[in-house]
Parts: structure tokens; sequence; C-alpha cells
């Protein structure tokens, strides 16, 4: 999806980190209670340490929703992020992203147009009532209320199991015959082989390809129709990365986030979202090797934050570019602009798509 930042002035660009931290610290102490700063954990020490709140992007948004004193909610994430924050805070609190360019790879995958063309082919082969859409919490507003229209839920990477179980096995659910799961296939099918299913339940959906590249026969026998998207950061873990950790580390701990490919979940000890990742990792004895396959910004943020020693399995170590794209000049320009009364790079969601999109979000929370 195409965004356009515009060029930061030169006396951004050409600051020092310490008087970019200066000028941030005194925007914010100017600002004071409203503006909140939230920060995901993969995000960039020099922006990490402004904010206000740590965490993964759900729970980012309802903590701006439990602060309506801030009429500022600067989020240094990405843009679906700034998204779901605008659909859950008040009317009167604005939603700004530091840098516009600050997308997902992985939500892109999935836009609305190929998701309803893939609905309407569906529609032509199979049973579309006996389908249930889902997505990914790491998609966009519109998508989140494609699937609040069509009575599907949002899922989060530490609750997907409940939500699949809701919506295939629940006696009080829809007892969908099929989902469609969006847009990130190694989650749905991590989770799908978690529940029990195997590989012969669930087919590849290639938005590219005529009817998802797949037959009417393999369409209508998939339990799972998994959306071709991925995490850019996620996929580069190999079971040999895991290997070659063990083999240095016998005794170590090899966590994973359920984004990376099922045959690396499969070896890994542990496997879950990146806030239980950092559960995981306090939880364990101290000097613990521990190798983890997730962003990098966090894996070193862990290993300098606690008494373990935590490592990246990839050698080749790769952030998460979009993430990357905030940093200090970004933050300090969109916070001096909101000390002189200008807004930047506000997000917005239409009212008619945040609604279905809370929907959605809603029937999220009551499931779990």
């Amino acid at each position: 999806m195409l965004r356009l930042q515009r060029p930061l002035p030169a006396a951004y660009l050409d600051a020092s980190p310490d008087e970019l931290a200066d000028r941030i610290a005194a925007a914010k102490a100017t600002l004071g209670e409203r503006v909140f700063i939230l920060g995901h954990h993969y995000q960039r020490d020099e922006v990490m340490r402004w904010a206000d709140a740590r965490g993964d992007s759900f729970r980012l948004s309802v903590l701006a929703k439990e602060r309506p004193q801030a009429d500022y909610i600067v989020f240094c994430g990405v843009h679906f992020m700034a998204e779901s924050a605008d659909i859950l805070t008040g009317d009167h609190q604005q939603v700004v992203l530091p840098d516009l360019n600050a997308g997902c790879s992985m939500a892109d995958m999935a836009d609305i147009d190929s998701v309803e063309e893939a609905w309407e082919s569906l529609a032509e082969v199979t049973d579309i009532d006996g389908v249930l859409p889902i997505t990914y919490m790491n998609s966009a507003a519109n998508l989140k209320a494609f699937v609040g229209r069509h009575g599907g839920a949002v899922c989060t990477s530490t609750n997907a199991r409940a939500v699949l179980e809701w919506a295939l096995n629940d006696p009080d659910g829809p007892r969908a015959r099929q989902v469609l799961f969006f847009p990130d296939q190694h989650l749905g099918r991590n989770t799908g082989h978690q529940m029990g299913f195997t590989e012969d339940d669930m087919a590849v959906w290639d938005p590219r390809r005529d009817l998802g590249g797949l037959s009417e026969a393999r369409v209508k026998e998939a339990t799972f129709l998994l959306w071709r998207g991925h995490c850019s950061v996620h996929q580069r873990f190999r079971p040999d990365h895991v290997a070659d950790f063990r083999e240095r580390h016998p005794d170590g701990v090899v966590i994973v986030h359920p984004e990376c490919a099922h045959e690396v979940c499969e070896v890994a000890d542990q496997v879950g979202s990146t806030d239980f990742i950092i559960r995981a990792i306090d939880e364990l004895p101290a000097g613990t090797h521990v190798g983890v396959g997730t962003e990098i910004h966090l894996v070193q943020r862990l290993d300098a934050e606690t008494d373990k020693h935590v490592e990246s399995l990839d050698p080749l170590v790769c952030p998460c570019s979009t993430m990357f794209r905030i940093d200090a000049p970004h933050l300090c320009w969109t916070l001096e602009r909101l000390v002189e009364g200008d807004v930047v790079n506000r997000i917005t969601v239409d009212p008619d798509t945040a609604h279905w999109a809370r929907v959605a979000l809603e029937r999220m929370l009551a499931i779990t």
C-alpha cells in the first residue's frame, strides 16, 4: 500500500542524538498528559526510551483507550496498529503515526479488493454460509470490518486458537465448516496443528491465481483456507538455525513466534506471541541461553534487560524494516508539531468501517 511521508526538515535530519533527545524531552514535558506515546516491542531503543507504554499492537490500543485524558496518541508502531487505536479511542482523541511509511508487509499482502474477490469466488463453488472469515490483528481496518460484517472475528497470536475453536467447534459459536484465515498463513497453520488438524485439512489460497490456485474439490474439502501471506522477518527462521543453536548451547531454550514456519515451531521448545516470549524468558533461570525467533530489536532488548543470554536464531539478524522507519527525528518532529498545535500524520478510520471493525474486535474479546 502506497503511503507518502513528507521529507523531514534539515533541522531534524542534521540534529545530533543528544540534541534530539533534549528536544523530545522538552516537547513531551510541554504536552504533559495531553500526549500518550505507545511503543511496540519491535521499535528502536532511541524511540522506546520515550514510550509511556510498551506492548504488542492490540494491548497498546487498549491502553490508549484507557487514557481518555490524552488528546494525542502517538503510536510508534505501524499503520494498522494506529488504525486499531483510532477505532478504540474516543472521538476527542487523535492518533498519529510519526512516519506514514511505517506499514506492515504482511498486512499489505491482504487488501480489501483481493479478499472480497476471494469471497465471491468461494461463493461460486461452495456454500458460503459455511465459511467464516477470521483476520489476524495484523490487518487493515477495512479487513477487520469485512470480517465483522460476515460474522467472523479478529484474532491475535495469543488467542488465535480460542478464536478458531469458537469458529469451528464451539456449540454456542457459528460452527463453521471452513475458515478463510488471513493474512498470515503460518499463524493459521500452526494454530490448526495445535487443534489436531493436519496438512490435509489445510489449503493455501493464492490471491494472484484463479480460485486461489486450488481445484473446486480442494476448496470444498479444506477446513482451513490459509491466505498466502507471511511476515518478512519471521519467515527467515529455519530449522537449521535451531539446530545450530542447540549445538552451541545443548542446555539452551528455543522460543519462537507463531508467525514462523511450522517446521520451525515444531522443533522449538516454546511458541508464543511477543508478550509470551517476554514472560517465558523472565521465568527462566538466570544465565540461561535462549535462542529466539522474532524481531531483533526485541531480542537485543531482552538480552540487555534480563539476566539471561538472549540471542537471535538468525545469524543475519533482520529488523522489521517498516517498524525501523520510526526514529528519533520523526518522533521529535511529531511532538514539536503537536506543541505548535499542528496534528501531523493523523490516522483516521471512517465511521462505518470503524463500527464493523469494532464488532469483529468485540467478538474476539467475548470469545477470549
